[in-house]
């Protein structure tokens, strides 16, 4: 959907992105690699508006962050 801006499952092109956000204690739509929102990685989210279908991506500037954080498990 990011890429193509096509849903794969109803084939709409009306794709939205709603941005990821960090707020107080952790709110939003993160992923949190350190002890404050300042650390966290936003995951945007694409939402077909015909059928409701959704993905979550993270920017490719962020993915090497995630890669290094100690949080993540591999």
């Amino acid at each position: 959907m990011k890429n193509s801006k096509t849903c794969p499952k109803c084939g709409c092109y009306e794709i939205v992105r709603v941005e990821g956000s960090a707020g107080p204690y952790g709110s939003g739509n993160n992923i949190m690699i350190g002890a404050t929102i300042f650390s966290a990685i936003n995951v945007n989210r694409y939402v077909c508006l015909n059928c409701g279908y959704s993905e979550e991506w993270i920017d490719k500037e962020d993915i090497d962050r995630l890669k290094n954080s100690k949080k993540v498990t591999r």
